[in-house]
């Protein structure tokens, strides 16, 4: 990758009354690609230079990542999705492709159900559609209990002293349990996102954007809001063996698409599909981008 990331350039828009860091190479159509929690925007570095021999790939820190600024309110996820909007409008584009997983997969549904005609194609990585993720609401609480990295994070206080006190194993432990591919994580992987965690006000800040998009309150406005069927080309691609977000969580998507879309499991393959089977997806998604 050193060789390849030697085209990335490191830039920064005010968007939405927020200083956003993006990385980007490429140019045509607009790809924006959206991680997860707790990543930045490393976890796409097997496929911004695979995606930018086609587009002009942009990659952003989400608000509270990383470089991108860190202010107190604005982590709910119509504010994230409005920070999505006013990137692509920023970029001069009318409309991108838009890439999601984890946390990002659910920015990326909900750009493409509110505002349809920013969306030319839509393509989520091991993330249910939002109106199925509020069904599994109780479900998820549940979950929690079993994994406790997640549990901590929704204690505030608590989790801030937490992590601050124990980054690295958290990370690891993160990383390792929800992936089946282990050797995706080397030692310095984990490193680079721990420092990316360890900037100023960026812990506080990441757990406060984790904490609204898993709030019961956040779910019960993706019950209200999310009853419109999604109008883009969507791809949904998904950890077969995923142990966070179980392959349930996909079941009766069709009745939230109404447009032509194509679910494909990723054999072997735990939550972290773009980093654990980067050639894979980097071959399906450019096969449906470019369709």
């Amino acid at each position: 990758m050193t060789e390849l990331s030697l085209n990335w350039q490191h830039q920064y828009l005010c968007v939405n009354h927020v200083r956003l860091h993006y990385v980007t190479q490429g140019t045509g159509d607009l790809v924006i690609l959206l991680h997860g929690f707790p990543e930045f925007w490393y976890s796409w570095r097997f496929q911004i230079p695979v995606l930018a021999r086609h587009f002009k790939v942009v990659v952003p820190d989400l608000r509270g990542y990383n470089d991108s600024e860190k202010p107190a309110h604005g982590y709910d996820l119509e504010t994230l999705s409005q920070d999505v909007v006013g990137l692509i409008q920023e970029l001069g584009y009318e409309r991108a492709h838009l890439v999601g997983h984890d946390c990002g997969g659910l920015i990326a549904w909900h750009v493409a159900a509110r505002f349809p005609h920013l969306v030319q194609h839509l393509a989520v990585l091991n993330t249910p559609h939002p109106y199925r993720a509020g069904q599994e609401l109780w479900q998820q609480l549940e979950q929690f209990w079993r994994n406790w990295p997640l549990l901590v994070c929704h204690i505030p206080g608590l989790a801030e002293y937490w992590l601050g006190q124990n980054l690295q194993g958290f990370l690891q432990d993160l990383f390792q349990r929800y992936s089946i591919r282990k050797a995706a994580f080397s030692a310095e992987t984990l490193q680079l996102y721990q420092a990316a965690l360890e900037k100023a006000g960026a812990i506080a800040a990441v757990l406060k954007s984790y904490r609204h998009l898993c709030s019961p309150q956040q779910w019960w406005q993706l019950l209200q809001q999310h009853k419109e069927a999604i109008a883009s080309p969507t791809l949904v691609l998904w950890g077969a063996d995923d142990p966070l977000a179980p392959p349930r969580l996909a079941e009766g998507m069709e009745q939230w698409i109404h447009a032509p879309w194509r679910l494909k499991w990723l054999p072997e393959c735990g939550h972290w599909a773009q980093q654990e089977v980067p050639g894979l997806v980097n071959r399906e998604l450019l096969g449906f981008l470019r369709a």
